[in-house]
């Protein structure tokens, strides 16, 4: 398609039943590279691009920002995998 490709992929990565390993990453992608990511082990935004590198530390000055994007492995991504690890269980 013509014209330009704009997208924010969350994802919650874990391997064991505890959650204790679980990682939390936000990538924002423009024409399918990505150009910013915050990933919860890091803690901060990385810029992957000149445009990104030049957010990701506008970003990370933002305390407000940081402290919502550091507590979503809490309350997004634990949250959500504990409903799911109850519904897979609750079906064996």
């Amino acid at each position: 398609a013509n014209g330009y490709y704009n997208s924010r992929w969350t994802k919650c990565i874990w391997s064991s039943h505890d959650l204790i390993d679980m990682v939390y990453i936000n990538n924002y992608i423009f024409n399918k590279d990505v150009f910013i990511q915050f990933n919860s082990t890091v803690g901060e935004f990385v810029g992957y691009t000149e445009h990104g590198v030049y957010n990701a530390q506008l970003w990370n000055k933002d305390p407000n920002r940081m402290q919502q994007m550091r507590a979503q492995v809490d309350g997004y991504c634990k949250h959500n995998a504990e409903i799911d690890q109850s519904t897979i269980i609750g079906k064996s």
